[in-house]
């Protein structure tokens, strides 16, 4: 199928699910390009996409330049070193991986605007994955909250790599707790960026509010 037609599809299937689930809030998709040129990107954006997530800051760098016509917000989903700080704020309008407070000082010691941020967790606390720890993430976001700067949108998981549904229900189950044990904290919703291709019906159900979606958009990937 093309991208339009996926694209459609994921969003009658997001409706029916916040019909069935009883939800009205509005669940944005961020597009994940990661492998794909400027043209799949541009396919995209006319197909109705607002939100493009890149993984890396070299290959957004490379790529958006080339789409420079167009008015989308830059996600940055993928982890991000500290010596990519500056380049990351000249390319992204928010950056979803923070995941340190060294990480978040730095963007902040070098930000003149607020920036909109998301703070990564490990829920499913494997070692091969980015993010704070569940149990250190309620003071890094209240360090964080004190930073000018950094503006707070919510909390971003990456379910676990499993088959089971349990174990990925209970991911996203966690993140959905620690985002209810510090909303008081803001006097505005916290999202949960949560859900990919393969996990984002469960997402939906456990209260997502951000998908990122890759093959389940463009297909699979051509790795070379």
């Amino acid at each position: 199928m093309s991208f339009q037609e996926n694209y459609h599809r994921i969003c009658e299937e997001i409706e029916d699910i916040k019909s069935r689930i009883g939800v009205s809030y509005p669940i944005t998709i961020v597009a994940v390009t990661k492998t794909f040129g400027p043209e799949v990107v541009r396919e995209a954006l006319v197909a109705g996409i607002q939100n493009i997530g890149e993984n890396r800051v070299q290959e957004a760098s490379e790529k958006f330049p080339a789409l420079s016509d167009f008015q989308f917000t830059r996600h940055l989903i993928g982890h991000l070193q500290s010596n990519k700080i500056n380049k990351a704020l000249q390319l992204f309008d928010v950056i979803q991986s923070v995941d340190s407070l060294e990480l978040a000082q730095g963007l902040e010691k070098r930000l003149s605007r607020q920036l909109p941020i998301f703070i990564e967790v490990n829920t499913s606390q494997e070692a091969s994955k980015h993010g704070i720890t569940p149990e250190q993430a309620r003071d890094l976001i209240a360090q964080v909250k004190e930073m000018p700067h950094l503006h707070i949108q919510g909390l971003m998981t990456v379910g676990p790599l499993t088959n089971d549904e349990k174990l990925i229900r209970q991911s996203f189950q966690l993140l959905k707790r620690l985002r209810d044990d510090v909303q008081s904290w803001f006097s505005y919703p916290l999202g949960l960026s949560m859900g990919m291709s393969d996990d984002y019906r469960i997402a939906i159900e456990e209260g997502s509010t951000m998908l990122r979606l890759g093959r389940a958009l463009f297909g699979s990937r051509t790795y070379t």
